[in-house]
């Protein structure tokens, strides 16, 4: 197998409504926690968004939502957004943006990816194009945050235990320096282990400005 040059990169974004639920601690108790919680689910996904197009070795980055703002804020940024037509999910969500994507070397990436860097991205990329399908485990060692295909189905498992789904289909589980792609963001905890990482713009200045109104 040659070296992959370019690869399609399919994010999935929830309604703001129903994402993120477990971060809702974060924002209880004020009279604008609907707005804030959505403000910080779109801060995850526009910093997952920024540093992933940073890329070189990504040519094109495709969201999947139905969510008006997260569109407004994945194609303010420059990716392409896709309607999620099968609204069946994560996993339906993902294969309906895998068949919009072009070139034989597709990605599926978390949206809760606030400390990402563009170049752990490259490397877990250039470690995957080695072999025909792979994942990157989260922090955790259950979750997936990155999975892989190259000239074959993607076949994506994401979900509770997804980790273990991926290699038992087969997936080749890729480890590597990426701090920022293994810490998705799914609780409080999560999103200090990012802060501590250090995270993209939109995120911290929200982080920051909550705290500044004691939150």
């Amino acid at each position: 197998m040659g070296p992959v040059r370019s690869w399609s990169v399919v994010v999935p974004a929830k309604r703001l409504d129903v994402a993120k639920t477990r971060l809702r601690p974060l924002t209880a108790g004020r009279e604008d926690a609907r707005e804030v919680h959505r403000e910080l689910v779109l801060a995850l996904l526009a910093d997952t968004v920024a540093a992933a197009l940073a890329c070189p070795a990504v040519g094109a980055l495709l969201v999947v939502t139905d969510d008006v703002a997260a569109a407004s804020v994945a194609s303010g940024l420059g990716a392409r957004v896709v309607a999620d037509e099968p609204d069946r999910g994560l996993n339906a969500a993902l294969e309906h943006g895998v068949r919009s994507a072009p070139g034989p070397a597709v990605a599926a990436l978390s949206s809760d990816l606030p400390a990402l860097r563009a170049e752990e991205l490259a490397g877990a990329l250039a470690a995957a194009g080695e072999v025909t399908r792979a994942f990157v485990a989260d922090a955790q060692g259950t979750g997936t945050t990155l999975l892989t295909a190259v000239g074959g189905e993607l076949r994506p498992r994401f979900g509770s235990g997804s980790a273990g789904a991926h290699l038992a289909g087969g997936a080749v589980a890729l480890t590597g320096a990426w701090p920022g792609l293994v810490h998705d963001v799914d609780t409080e905890a999560d999103l200090r282990a990012a802060l501590r990482l250090g995270t993209g713009a939109r995120t911290a200045g929200l982080v920051e400005r909550l705290a500044g109104t004691g939150r």
